[in-house]
């Protein structure tokens, strides 16, 4: 009875990213869509993409400055989609779209580097260079920064065509730490819900 309980009230939780950012792409767009993960980190591990590519057949590509989990991502037989080990302030996102087959509207942007400032920096280098990501995954780490960066990424995407999605994502099931903020494009029309919510859905 409470193992019944438990997985009803947290169905939600996916068994690789942090905080259902995989599940949330998926309700939205389903199977082989498209994405792009700034700020990788492990392959599988906390990851917002592998249950996208390995389970899902997504395309895109992601990027991390950090080499920490090369051989990891080298070595493993299910991550085929291709890894940049660049810079993401100064990376060339026009040409990786073009290498990749994919289109100026990819469907997911996972947007998770440190610290907090260059997170909002890569997010507008994204969106100024010309990609549209219909759904946005933002690590504000609102918990442990003053700097509001979810109302500040708000403001900077309202005049392209954004709204929040989900807000007061937290992690872990930690409702104090609250870490991220999901932005749609305004023609998904999703109408905005508290995290909290969205998961018992």
């Amino acid at each position: 009875m409470f193992l019944k309980k438990f997985q009803k009230l947290f169905f939600k939780i996916s068994p690789y990213s942090q905080a259902g950012q995989d599940l949330f792409a998926i309700e939205l767009f389903g199977k082989k869509g498209s994405y792009i993960d700034i700020g990788a980190g492990h392959p599988e591990r906390g990851s917002n993409t592998y249950l996208l590519e390995v389970i899902n057949e997504w395309k895109g590509f992601s990027l991390d400055i950090s080499k920490e989990n090369k051989y990891l991502w080298e070595s493993s037989k299910v991550r085929n989609n291709k890894i940049y080990w660049e810079d993401a302030m100064t990376f060339d996102y026009q040409l990786a779209i073009k290498e990749n087959n994919l289109t100026y509207e990819i469907d997911f942007l996972s947007c998770d580097i440190d610290p907090q400032d260059k997170t909002f920096a890569a997010l507008q280098k994204v969106i100024n260079e010309g990609l549209r990501p219909k759904y946005i995954a933002f690590e504000t780490d609102r918990y442990k920064t003053e700097i509001n960066y979810s109302k500040l990424a708000e403001l900077f995407l309202k005049p392209f065509g954004y709204n929040v999605g989900v807000k007061n994502v937290y992690s872990n099931l930690k409702k104090k730490k609250i870490f991220e903020t999901w932005f749609v494009r305004n023609s998904l029309n999703y109408k905005t819900v508290e995290y909290s919510n969205w998961v018992k859905k």
